[in-house]
């Protein structure tokens, strides 16, 4: 393993930690008996619902344990390895990198959430890894109604290479996806990345601008765009089950991304949405740095959810 992915893990190791602490302190003090009886089962459950892993996902959960260990003698260590191992069941088949298709030139990424889920600090970070692997990619500013957000793409944009296509605060998003659609087809880029706002208070307008969005799109490439990414704020919590929901509405989402697992205890909220939506969950972040966003780990993170090393 190179020293950067090393680094990376034990970012995401601590970025967890808090969700850990949390589960792991609850396991132990319902395992008060040491066997696993009915109140302790209940108990469990609680203590996964209270780390977000929702009512749903909790449940499951518990009846695997009791199918496996019911009215049995069992460590707290044994209880969190066979969570962990039944929560990266769940994980693994939603545990996949965005690939790009060389099909499209380029392949077209609509990326969507609300405002302060980490969207163009998501999108930076993507180009640096896509322009690392020596693909070309264009970036364009689409939250056109914050300048804060056109602004913080225009320094991506410096620090990855990559051009960026912006307007001034308040112009037509969908004009200026069609002009950088054309701008990456001439450049015969292999990625154009689309910025989105994610004013959800006025859902309706929102909807209305990514609906026109997609529509102009398609003038220039019938398939456009060939992915819709979901940025998501685990701090939220079960909050982001809304936010899936409402965005798969307004646009076909074809996958997440979960920002600031480094800033909650309720970083469980990902094994709820994938026992709920089954979305890919193409990748993870624990910070602001250019490398603290990579491909999600099912086993990985399962096992440091529960406090084990992996």
């Amino acid at each position: 393993m190179s020293e950067t992915s090393g680094g990376w893990l034990s970012r995401l190791r601590s970025g967890l930690s808090r969700t850990s602490e949390k589960l792991t302190s609850s396991i132990s003090a319902a395992l008060t008996r040491r066997t696993l009886d009915t109140s302790t089962l209940e108990e469990l459950e609680e203590a996964l619902i209270s780390a977000d892993l929702g009512v749903a996902t909790a449940a499951k959960l518990s009846a695997a344990l009791a199918a496996e260990k019911f009215e049995k003698e069992i460590s707290d260590t044994e209880i969190r390895e066979a969570l962990a191992d039944n929560i990266a069941e769940i994980l693994r088949p939603v545990a996949t990198p965005l690939e790009i298709d060389p099909a499209h030139k380029p392949h077209v990424i609509l990326v969507v959430g609300v405002n302060g889920s980490g969207k163009t600090t998501t999108i930076g970070k993507l180009a640096k890894n896509w322009t690392r692997e020596g693909k070309s990619v264009v970036l364009a500013a689409g939250d056109t109604f914050r300048a804060a957000a056109v602004e913080q793409l225009i320094i991506w944009g410096e620090r990855t290479n990559c051009p960026v296509i912006s307007r001034d605060t308040g112009a037509d998003a969908a004009g200026l996806a069609y002009e950088a659609l054309e701008q990456a087809q001439q450049d015969n880029a292999d990625i154009l990345m689309i910025d989105t706002a994610g004013r959800l208070q006025n859902r309706e307008d929102l909807m209305g601008e990514l609906s026109k969005i997609i529509r102009v799109l398609r003038k220039l490439d019938p398939e456009a765009p060939h992915s819709c990414l979901l940025v998501l704020d685990a701090t939220v919590g079960q909050n982001a089950h809304s936010q899936v929901e409402t965005f798969k509405e307004i646009a076909d989402v074809s996958g997440l991304v979960m920002t600031k697992l480094d800033g909650t205890a309720r970083g469980g909220v990902v094994v709820a949405l994938a026992e709920r939506f089954g979305l890919p969950v193409h990748a993870v972040g624990v910070g602001e740095g250019e490398d603290d966003l990579q491909p999600f780990d099912a086993d990985f993170f399962a096992r440091n959810l529960l406090g084990l090393n992996a």
